[in-house]
């Protein structure tokens, strides 16, 4: 039986796919304190990671043969919905394309992979038994919210609304900064110029001028300040391009 113990209509997991998974599991440790472990339980073997003892995502390596060559790095995030197949085919009808329709992932549940009407990529996700991150956790770097910059915020808040048939739980739609645009932060981020809107995860932490200084010393242009983000909002980038906002637990 399908289940969710967490709240439907939010954001639950994420899956950072990456050409370097030794390099992105080596850089969020060191910065965001998060682990990265193989799964023994999962027959797949696939690398989860953890926020404390909470489970929150998984790495893909791009250079698996189920990914077209040339994909480039970036965060899959998955959306709890009621019904896969019927959200689906209310997200085309309001403007949505579809990219993999809905299958079912093994014994992790059901899911379909769409572009949104303003060009955002998200996977809806009906939970089989496992829940996804949790909503109230407090380890260092535990998610916290979704953010959407783009040009038209009140456009994409109504498809997520009509699709899912509620307002998005822990969810935050902004007009895109003017100052992000022409700014190369990697294919990821939605704010390089030319690249479509995407969604990016806000992550709580407890000092966020630790979290800059370890960045830093991987690089001195790996955290900079995020506009759209809201209130002292950071953007936190691998060095390969993925992206987070980053804001102090005191100030979410």
């Amino acid at each position: 039986m399908m289940t969710r113990h967490g709240p439907m209509n939010e954001f639950c997991w994420m899956d950072l796919k990456t050409r370097d998974p030794s390099g992105t599991a080596a850089f969020f440790s060191s910065v965001l304190g998060w682990a990265f472990a193989v799964d023994e339980e999962d027959w797949r073997r696939a690398v989860k990671i953890s926020a404390g003892a909470d489970r929150i995502g998984g790495v893909s390596d791009l250079a698996q043969p189920v990914y077209p060559p040339g994909t480039p790095p970036h965060i899959a995030y998955y959306l709890a919905v009621d019904d896969v197949d019927h959200r689906t085919a209310l997200a085309v009808a309001n403007g949505a394309q579809v990219v993999v329709p809905p299958f079912d992932a093994g014994d992790q549940g059901r899911i379909a992979t769409l572009t949104d009407p303003i060009g955002a990529a998200v996977s809806l996700w009906r939970p089989r038994g496992f829940a996804g991150w949790p909503v109230s956790a407090t380890a260092e770097g535990t998610p916290h919210h979704a953010v959407l910059a783009c040009e038209d915020p009140e456009r994409a808040r109504e498809f997520y609304a009509r699709t899912t048939g509620t307002p998005l739980g822990r969810a935050a739609f902004r007009e895109a900064a003017p100052a992000a645009t022409g700014t190369a932060t990697g294919s990821a981020t939605g704010s390089a110029t030319g690249s479509a809107p995407q969604w990016e995860l806000a992550l709580a932490v407890d000092d966020p001028d630790a979290v800059i200084r370890r960045a830093r010393a991987h690089g001195p242009d790996l955290v900079t300040p995020a506009g759209e983000g809201g209130p002292r909002a950071l953007r936190l980038r691998s060095p390969e391009g993925l992206t987070f906002l980053v804001q102090g637990r005191d100030q979410i």
